[in-house]
């Protein structure tokens, strides 16, 4: 069965030995309806040419949504897969910190729907814009 963390501090800490933690991601809310995460920028998440890589952005936006729907999965469901995520990029970061912010519009027993904002800590506008569809799973009976 799933283990779901209870405290923020044990989501900061279940990610710490997987992607999560290998990119520095920080959660400052884990919550049904709400995620946000940071992620301080450096030279390892940049792609050759020095803009932080889409990989990176698209990797803390699904993060992000992902451990929204844990926390929102119906009663009995023994998991998730995200079965599509779509990504608009309209700006970078060189440097800093990049701050997520997860919100579903559809949660429901076979689907959830979530969209995810990132942008720079010190801006309002967006780096970059997505929405992702996660199936939920059902033990097999």
């Amino acid at each position: 069965m799933l283990q779901i963390p209870q405290t923020l501090e044990d989501w900061n800490s279940s990610g710490s030995d997987y992607l999560p933690g290998l990119l520095g991601m920080t959660f400052a809310t884990v919550e049904p309806a709400l995620v946000v995460a940071t992620l301080p920028v450096r030279r390892a998440l940049a792609a050759w040419n020095g803009f932080l890589h889409a990989g990176t952005v698209v990797s803390l936006a699904d993060t992000c949504c992902g451990y929204g729907t844990v926390r929102s999965l119906p009663l009995g469901a023994s998991g998730f897969t995200t079965i599509e995520l779509k990504s608009n990029f309209v700006g970078t970061a060189r440097e800093g910190t990049i701050v997520c912010t997860a919100r579903p519009l559809h949660q429901g027993r076979t689907t959830q729907v979530w969209d995810a904002v990132v942008c720079r800590e010190e801006a309002e506008n967006a780096i970059a814009h997505f929405r992702c569809t996660q199936m939920i799973l059902w033990p097999r009976t």
